[in-house]
């Protein structure tokens, strides 16, 4: 069976490198469930020779100028409080018709989907592709409007109200934080139009966890759709515990003072990421653990550099900037005494389950796909949705004990063998792609 990974790129970002690990899993464990896995990508930085990159076939320089422009002219005079990225994924990219020709001359069995935004496919040439479709979420765009993620939980929320997904984008469920035209509306109501016509079978949809699987059942574009959860796998030899002082010794870091570690793509720029709840619950733990071994605690921070004012937490933040190597990022894992991942959102949590096979404890939120990475009181700890209290008194009792955390981040790393391991992933997707082909075929428009 053929598989082509369709994705904007294939290891920037967090989607990129979710999308190119089940790629690599497909390649390295796929002959046995004769699987031949290849990865189509627009923006192609790895020298993999099993990733095809580059612009679309057929489509010219003009039109490769023109079709942001007019996707861009496509949004004006629309306004949002919402934060997230947003993709109207128009007009057409010329993507579809390479595809498609490929189907035709046997190249591809089955179309496997990832993170598309406005360079990839256009929601109407996703609608006309005639093979067998597989989509691997990692995030929420596809069964929501143009935003890729909800509105993040106001204060004093559990979870986000923004509930327009199951509403069907009606005008009335229009949050106030938006003006103008309702891009979110025009864009869901183009996907329903283009992906639920009758003479198409429903595309498979993946999820990497059970939260977004949660949120594809109450979509009202996706509700009778098959959905099924496989979480993301990780390199298990890439990924793996190291000693923490000679980790520490490479990193410049201090050799004997408890490190929390925080990071995320542009650091703590994105208020999803939870920076600011994360930073208001160390200014508690600040108070808290003065007088006590925790005292000399500082703070790690990944994805950005030293800001010209960096926050007063009372005591020292090492700022790392862009980490661009696997090898870097490991031993940050391991020169940590605990990993904060304090999203407010979170499709898996892939920091969350590089730390754990790196053998480190993390503390996050009890909400999204974090749940499925940390068992509470085994790897990590969850604080309650969305408390710095709570959260400091999570970082805090991972801290305190130090055998504790040792027994954390053995069984961390035992998780992530039994449950992230590629081959048992390969297997999974092995599972899902036999069900999407015993289904009646795609008919095109």
């Amino acid at each position: 069976m053929n598989i082509l990974h369709v994705n904007a790129s294939d290891i920037i970002g967090g989607a990129a490198r979710a999308a190119y690990r089940i790629h690599r899993s497909l390649v390295e464990h796929g002959s046995a469930l004769q699987l031949k896995s290849q990865m189509r990508v627009i923006s192609q930085v790895s020298d993999d020779p099993s990733v095809i990159g580059g612009p679309p076939a057929g489509q010219s320089a003009l039109w490769r100028r023109l079709q942001p422009r007019l996707a861009q002219q496509a949004r004006r005079g629309f306004r949002t409080g919402n934060p997230t990225m947003h993709s109207i994924a128009w007009p057409a990219t010329g993507l579809g018709s390479e595809l498609q020709a490929r189907h035709r001359q046997g190249q591809i069995d089955l179309l496997h989907l990832h993170w598309l935004g406005d360079s990839t496919l256009s929601i109407e040439e996703i609608g006309r592709l005639p093979m067998p479709l597989v989509w691997t979420l990692h995030d929420q765009w596809a069964f929501c409007g143009a935003e890729h993620y909800t509105s993040p939980p106001l204060p004093g929320e559990r979870a986000s109200s923004d509930e327009r997904f199951a509403a069907g984008y009606s005008p009335a469920s229009r949050p106030g934080h938006e003006s103008g035209p309702d891009l979110n509306r025009r864009t869901w109501l183009r996907k329903r139009r283009a992906w639920r016509r009758p003479s198409r079978a429903p595309i498979h949809i993946i999820c990497p966890s059970t939260w977004l699987a949660h949120c594809a059942r109450r979509s009202d574009l996706m509700a009778d759709w098959p959905i099924t959860v496989i979480p993301n796998p990780i390199d298990l030899i890439v990924w793996s515990p190291c000693d923490q002082a000679q980790a520490r010794a490479l990193l410049g870091l201090p050799p004997d003072r408890p490190l929390v570690l925080f990071g995320a793509v542009g650091g703590t720029a994105d208020p999803r990421k939870g920076a600011d709840l994360l930073l208001e619950a160390l200014r508690r733990l600040c108070t808290q653990v003065a007088g006590t071994p925790l005292e000399p605690l500082e703070l790690v921070v990944f994805g950005q550099s030293r800001p010209l004012q960096p926050p007063a937490l009372g005591f020292p933040i090492h700022y790392t900037g862009r980490i661009a190597d696997d090898i870097s990022l490991r031993l940050l894992y391991a020169a940590a005494d605990v990993m904060v991942v304090p999203s407010r959102q979170e499709a898996f949590g892939q920091t969350a389950s590089e730390a754990h096979a790196c053998g480190t404890p993390v503390v996050a939120f009890a909400t999204g796909g974090l749940v499925d990475i940390v068992d509470d009181r085994i790897t990590g700890a969850l604080a309650d949705p969305f408390d710095p209290l709570s959260l400091a008194a999570a970082i805090r009792w991972v801290l305190e004990d130090p055998q504790l955390r040792l027994q954390l981040g053995t069984a961390a790393r035992q998780r992530a063998e039994r449950l992230w391991d590629p081959a048992r992933v390969a297997g999974l997707y092995g599972e899902a792609y036999q069900e999407s082909l015993g289904r009646p075929s795609h008919v095109s428009a």
